[in-house]
């Protein structure tokens, strides 16, 4: 994967960690939520890439 995809895969997770956070001190359940989704989506993205890495 390129440069690019990376870069939107780690803003993704981090997009992630902070809506996590944010749902914890607020008390938002569903924000929480959300943000674990898509810290778990760009987990997924980052072990695609890395085998595509491997095979290149």
């Amino acid at each position: 994967m390129g440069i690019v995809d990376k870069a939107k895969n780690a803003a993704e997770d981090a997009i992630g960690k902070a809506k996590e956070v944010v749902g914890d001190a607020t008390d938002n359940k569903d924000l929480e939520a959300e943000g674990k989704k898509d810290q778990g989506s760009a987990g997924v993205k980052k072990v695609g890439e890395n085998i595509k890495d491997k095979l290149s």
